[in-house]
């Protein structure tokens, strides 16, 4: 099929690589260019604008940072130039709303399909997809799905997707907050690093989804893929939907206050694993 992906941040990047190595023909476009070279070198085409990656397109794909940045893609530049017979998914991680508003604005033919995993996850096939919207747009892009993953989730709705991805995201980030403050105790009492990582790294308490980023919070590691702002973003999300339910979250509003004191100490574009510096002592 022709798809084009829309935004190369890692995630992004790694769907556009996974469509490729599945035979597809892929476009991508990023506000700035640049980050596709690799894509480019693998078979990709880079467009120059939105309009002109969406010309043609089977299905289009976007994967930004917020729903600002999909607002701004979605009802300007992609809605006046995507083809009626095109699907268009959207990967990000939004709002409900918002998912509710793209549904709307492309009747038939929207899914919402965030996505649990890394962007390793993506290239190596393993990550799970959350899709959510018309069984029917679901099967039509099947061959897509099927490049990209075998484990697809589905919902009838894209708000009970990103619901579902919302709810997945918090669980991980608490974990490493909780994980962060446990260093902390044992930092604090006297034990060493390799005494916490003997400690804990097989500890049948360690969820497994954690193990992952174990090494990286343990050492402070700013290198991975999430950065500190987007969880704060992510964390703010579920904290909304649970209060426009009329339930209040007092543990994952100060998860989420970790996360925002460490993207303004300078943390924003580190990986979530570096809010573990917020307990390094100073003294």
């Amino acid at each position: 099929m022709d798809v084009t992906v829309l935004g190369m941040g890692r995630m992004g990047h790694a769907i556009a690589g996974r469509l490729l190595r599945g035979g597809h023909r892929v476009a991508v476009w990023n506000r700035t260019r640049g980050k596709a070279a690799a894509l480019v070198s693998a078979g990709a085409w880079e467009a120059p604008s939105v309009a002109d990656a969406v010309v043609g397109a089977d299905v289009v794909i976007t994967m930004l940072a917020n729903d600002d940045a999909v607002r701004d893609v979605a009802f300007g530049p992609l809605r006046t130039a995507i083809a009626e017979r095109a699907t268009y998914i959207d990967c990000s991680t939004v709002s409900p709303e918002l998912s509710a508003e793209l549904a709307a604005a492309f009747p038939g033919r929207f899914l919402a399909m965030p996505v649990v995993g890394s962007p390793a996850a993506v290239e190596a096939g393993t990550a799970v997809l959350l899709a959510g919207g018309d069984a029917a747009v679901a099967e039509r892009i099947a061959p897509v799905t099927a490049s990209l993953s075998d484990t697809v989730r589905r919902y009838d709705t894209a708000q009970l997707a990103i619901t579902a991805k919302l709810a997945t995201n918090m669980l991980l980030l608490s974990e490493v907050v909780a994980l962060a403050e446990s260093f902390a105790v044992g930092r604090s009492g006297g034990l060493r690093e390799d005494e916490l990582r003997e400690l804990l790294e097989t500890s049948p308490v360690l969820p497994a989804g954690l193990q992952n980023r174990f090494e990286d919070v343990l050492t402070g590691s700013q290198e991975g893929w999430w950065a500190t702002a987007l969880g704060a973003k992510d964390a703010g999300l579920a904290l909304d939907v649970a209060r426009k339910a009329g339930v209040e979250l007092p543990a994952a509003g100060m998860v989420r206050q970790r996360y925002e004191e460490a993207a303004a100490s300078g943390l924003d574009g580190a990986d979530i694993a570096a809010v573990t510096l917020l307990y390094h002592a100073t003294r």
